[in-house]
């Protein structure tokens, strides 16, 4: 009995540090709340000093190429070029600072990957949050424009503005750095899709562009700027599934860990499969990124062989959640299964129905997937939140 009491002491201490360096806190001791309360003023502190240069990288891009003209708010030598700039690359480093951070003081585990994977990550991440900043401002500034026609300020309110936009996109960024997590990530990925897809159809050359399909915004047809920013935006949003899947399958294990810790002895338990989840994601982050290194105009047939896997794997994904997941609530499998029902029948009214095109279909399993994801974190973030509250209550008896 001695000894089992041990062993059993073991694992949950074992459990309570993994979940400690996730990001996932398990005791609210005062010296436990008083370190989180010093980690998050920490991070204000960094992001405002992060503010202060990026907004001093601004005035001195502004002081440096605007004298002497009056920049328009959008178009070619304007405040939208710049701001795009400016945002970028403030947005960069502020990330790469905030990322440094949490990979040092919270989510330590980020920081004990393959140095390969890790790499690939950071770029990716770095991608994204640069790209964010740059087609938000174009997207911003071309909006102003249209709502204020022929409005040109002279170069210290020009200067001024890119100023904003380098304070503010370091803020955010170094923000979203060292608070990354699996959730964050999936927003940041979602606005990532989105701000790239839309700066792609706003360059497009083609305006019937939606007569075919999604793909056809990276085809040469649709022009230089459609065709470099769709395909990169799916080449590194494939890259962030695998990233996004790394953060999912590390609060599983802990999860599993809990479910073994309290059901291990029991001849009846199922053991959940992570492996089968994290091995359905890859899939799907590796076949998005396939449908951007293939565009359609290059070869069709493999084009369409990666955009299906991607729509195969994600069924698979769906369908298997029951058998892969056990212990999570059923409403979470009947999701699941409604998600895999609705993309079935999406795909019916496209062929053989032919109810709508390509593009239509494109876009509700989009949808499907974005809020399925966001609801399956939301789920893990619950499971893992009643972990910490049961090991409390553990350590209290």
């Amino acid at each position: 009995m001695v000894m089992m009491r041990r062993r059993g002491q073991a694992r949950r201490l074992a459990a309570r540090v993994a979940l400690e360096e996730a990001g996932h806190p398990t005791t609210t001791t005062p010296d436990q709340v008083r370190s989180q309360a010093r980690l998050q003023i920490l991070i204000e502190s960094r992001a405002i000093w992060s503010a202060i240069l990026g907004g001093m990288i601004g005035l001195a891009v502004g002081f440096v190429f605007f004298p002497g003209s009056r920049p328009a708010l959008a178009g070619d030598e304007s405040i939208q070029f710049y701001s795009s700039v400016v945002g970028g690359v403030t947005a960069g480093i502020a990330f790469m600072l905030g990322y440094s951070l949490n990979t040092r003081m919270a989510n330590l585990w980020l920081g004990q990957r393959p140095r390969i994977r890790q790499l690939l990550d950071t770029v990716a991440l770095l991608v994204v949050h640069s790209s964010i900043a740059v087609m938000v401002c174009l997207g911003l500034f071309r909006v102003f424009q249209e709502a204020f026609v022929g409005l040109t300020v002279d170069y210290i309110a020009g200067s001024i503005l890119l100023g904003i936009v380098g304070g503010g996109a370091a803020y955010f960024s170094f923000n979203s750095g060292a608070r990354i997590n699996a959730f964050s990530l999936s927003t940041l990925l979602a606005i990532f899709m989105a701000s790239g897809v839309l700066v792609s159809m706003l360059f497009a050359e083609n305006p019937f562009w939606w007569h075919v399909m999604f793909s056809e915004l990276g085809t040469g047809q649709a022009g230089l700027t459609s065709f470099w920013t769709f395909n990169t935006t799916l080449v590194v949003s494939g890259v962030i599934i695998t990233t996004l899947t790394a953060f999912i399958a590390r609060d599983l294990e802990i999860w599993v860990q809990h479910l073994t810790e309290r059901h291990g002895r029991l001849k009846h338990f199922r053991r959940p499969r992570v492996l089968a989840v994290r091995v359905t994601m890859i899939g799907m982050g590796a076949s998005l990124a396939g449908v951007g290194m293939v565009p359609v105009n290059v070869h069709n047939e493999l084009h369409t062989l990666v955009t299906a896997a991607f729509g195969v794997f994600f069924l698979v994904l769906l369908i298997g959640m029951p058998y892969w997941l056990p212990g999570f609530p059923r409403t979470f499998y009947l999701m699941c299964l409604l998600s895999a029902a609705a993309l079935i029948f999406a795909g019916s009214l496209w062929r053989p129905i032919g109810y709508y095109n390509l593009t239509s279909l494109e876009l509700i399993a989009a949808g499907i997937l974005f809020s399925w994801l966001i609801v399956f974190i939301r789920h893990i973030a619950a499971m893992l939140a009643q972990f910490s509250a049961s090991s409390q209550e553990v350590e209290t008896s």
